[in-house]
């Protein structure tokens, strides 16, 4: 397996005798729609592999893998499949690098949730192989990036592992998407709304870099305002065709909007406080419990808009109402008195992300939004009511 010393992208793009450059990155190919999934076999003929180890989370396992397997096997190639314990830790990559490397696997493909993905791409990275991403979910938009998410075996964020390389492919069947269920759409929207406005602090800060450790582009900057653009105009309504299993151009502009713009635009235009915020709350058990990655990103959101100047947080505190997704502390069960509110701020305030914010981000600053955010949230909530947050948390 291959053991190369961690890889940053900063150490390739940043350099101290010369300006900072703007840098792009995306997957290979990327490809959507109904019934994708059942032509694997013919895309992978894109690669120079022959031998597919397949990581999937058990549901998985029992649903999507056999089309992929099928598929694979009807156009001459091996699979050999293991199945993803449901955590994206060192202990459980290493498991499976082990097991995959005794297979004689030229390439891997992750299908499963976030969590599954970010785990095959660091097992890929150890087996020095490509990888093909396979989400069963919109919920996030780690399919695209060369990127990964880290967390101890009881869930708790760690850190994150970069790659040289994005995803050779990523295959995203909206047949699948709309049979899962609306939550894991709705926290794919409260992930992919944090990219517009991580983005545009990053581009409007001269020394704001993206996640690559570069300067952000135009082209990552304005996908991140279309993402937001398509899920404020279009959201609801893919909610409503997945919650009744049908696929409608909503739905499939959604996805897109979670999985590839929001992919390209946090990766290629940079994160800031909305990230921080969420990444750190997995540190509360019953939040790391009961919650979505992007519904946490809603809530950083929200602290993040309160923090500039507040004047857009009241509007996408209404949208959030509208989509299911938390605008206030008691929707992640948590409250202002928590005794866990000081070592989140404490984690939060090093978090390098929030450096691409235009000013000093403060404990008192973080004190302040976090409770303004609260107070607007249940403003919002007593006038719209939390109707579709019952509606998925039921």
């Amino acid at each position: 397996m291959n053991q190369a010393v961690p890889f940053h992208p900063s150490r390739i793009f940043a350099h101290p005798d010369m300006t900072l450059p703007r840098v792009m990155v995306s997957p290979a190919r990327y490809i959507q729609g109904p019934g994708v999934l059942k032509k694997t076999g013919s895309y992978v003929a894109l690669m120079d592999s022959k031998c597919f180890g397949i990581l999937a989370s058990e549901r998985s396992q029992h649903a999507e893998t056999a089309q992929v397997v099928e598929s694979l096997e009807a156009s001459g190639y091996t699979a050999v499949a293991t199945t993803f314990r449901g955590e994206c830790s060192l202990e459980e990559i290493e498991h499976q690098a082990k097991i995959l490397s005794n297979q004689a696997v030229d390439a891997l493909i992750a299908v499963g949730g976030g969590k599954c993905v970010d785990a095959g791409k660091c097992i890929a990275e150890r087996l020095n192989v490509p990888i093909v991403v396979i989400p069963s979910l919109a919920s996030n938009d780690a399919p695209t990036s060369a990127v990964a998410v880290l967390y101890s075996t009881e869930g708790v964020f760690t850190g994150a592992e970069f790659f040289p390389q994005n995803p050779a492919l990523v295959i995203v069947d909206t047949e699948i998407i709309a049979q899962s269920s609306p939550r894991y759409l709705a926290a794919g929207i409260g992930d992919a709304m944090a990219t517009w406005y991580e983005a545009r602090v990053c581009i409007n800060n001269p020394n704001g870099r993206s996640t690559v450790g570069a300067r952000p582009t135009l082209a990552a900057t304005a996908i991140s305002e279309i993402c937001a653009r398509t899920l404020i105009s279009e959201g609801v309504e893919a909610l409503r065709a997945v919650s009744d299993g049908k696929i409608t151009p909503a739905l499939e502009n959604v996805v897109e909007a979670n999985t590839l713009l929001s992919g390209i635009g946090f990766e290629s235009g940079g994160l800031a406080v909305a990230h921080a915020v969420a990444n750190n709350l997995t540190m509360v058990p019953r939040v790391h419990d009961q919650y979505l990655h992007g519904e946490m990103v809603a809530l950083g959101t929200m602290i993040q808009l309160v923090m500039e100047d507040g004047k857009e947080a009241e509007k996408v505190a209404r949208f959030f109402a509208n989509v299911g997704l938390p605008m206030c502390l008691a929707q992640v069960s948590m409250s202002i008195e928590d005794p866990e509110i000081d070592a989140l701020l404490d984690q939060v305030l090093g978090n390098p992300s929030v450096r691409n914010m235009p000013f000093d981000v403060t404990r008192e600053g973080l004190v302040k939004a976090l409770s303004t955010m609260d107070q607007l949230g249940t403003s919002v909530i007593e006038e719209l009511g939390d109707g579709p947050y019952k509606a998925l948390h039921q």
